[in-house]
């Protein structure tokens, strides 16, 4: 764990990451664009990014009711529209019965659907607290090149953008501690990844580092993720559409559909550090000896240096 402690890795803490990074660079106005992941999602669509189709939206307790139009879906999952570290997420994977099934296995009546829905809706997961809103959007079914080291859920991909070229990169697999959701402060695990080659290296879990999946004890390293290329692009492409110089771009993997983008952050966490056994510094102060031209680049082009940062 010496990594933690050396300054020599060019680590980014958190306080210099919200006051040089985050600040600076991220326009508050713009901060709308991407928590209300609706608005997001719209917005993504509307320039022609991919993203996971949305079945259902609401927005206030006397919708609740719509929820029965999804009766005769077998899998589909709830998001909260302003939640936090995965929070408030339901993911139903089939159904017994009248009851749907949870991808922990766990089944659920329309009633308990109802009440997690009202829950919502009352800002239980919503970030500071505040009212919010829901949808019910496509269940992806992940690639079959994570089968062997994902429990129970959907991986998904985190890139970290700066100034709109990807400087960092990881995978996050769900664990049975995480209850299938690719979310590292729930239990998921963290695994970097090579930015040039797309190809998996260490991994993390709870702050330990760890060679293989403690469910499904397969390697994690080793992997070469699919459609890396469009992935890299897609990620430097959303720079243009929310203009925040320092977010995450989280993606899943459909078997059908190939990459969807999830979600984007304004604050993405800093373990991918940790994940990487790299530090975020030497890679962010590369961008910017690019000057300001490197924001008018391509996503081409900034996919294209992207690869010039995986050995720093």
């Amino acid at each position: 764990m010496n990594f933690l402690l050396d300054s020599s890795f060019g680590l980014l803490g958190m306080n210099r990451r919200n006051a040089e990074y985050i600040l600076e660079h991220n326009p508050r106005r713009q901060y709308p664009l991407v928590d209300d992941k609706l608005r997001t999602k719209r917005m993504l669509e509307e320039h022609g990014l991919p993203v996971a189709e949305t079945y259902l939206e609401i927005t206030h307790p006397f919708q609740i009711p719509r929820l029965k139009t999804l009766q005769h879906m077998r899998e589909f999952v709830i998001k909260p529209v302003r939640g936090a570290e995965g929070r408030g997420i339901l993911v139903l994977t089939g159904r017994e019965g009248d009851n749907w099934r949870k991808a922990s296995g766990e089944l659920l009546k329309q009633e308990d659907l109802d009440y997690h829905v009202t829950n919502i809706l009352a800002g239980l997961y919503s970030l500071g607290g505040t009212d919010d809103a829901c949808f019910a959007e496509y269940f992806i079914h992940s690639h079959p090149v994570f089968n062997s080291v994902s429990f129970r859920g959907v991986p998904d991909i985190r890139v970290v953008l700066y100034r709109g070229v990807p400087v960092m990169a990881m995978l996050r697999l769900p664990t049975r501690q995480s209850d299938g959701k690719a979310n590292l402060h729930q239990g998921a695990i963290g695994v970097g990844v090579d930015l040039e080659t797309g190809v998996t290296t260490n991994a993390v879990h709870k702050n330990h580092f760890i060679q293989s999946h403690p469910d499904t004890h397969q390697p994690v390293s080793g992997i070469r993720i699919p459609f890396w290329n469009k992935i890299l692009e897609t990620a430097a492409g959303a720079f243009d559409i929310f203009h925040l110089g320092y977010i995450g771009v989280d993606f899943v993997i459909d078997i059908l559909l190939g990459p969807l983008i999830l979600e984007v952050n304004a604050r993405p966490g800093l373990n991918i550090q940790l994940a990487n056994q790299r530090g975020l510094l030497p890679r962010l102060r590369k961008v910017d000896q690019q000057g300001k031209e490197v924001e008018s680049w391509t996503p081409q082009q900034r996919r294209d240096f992207a690869r010039n940062l995986a050995h720093l």
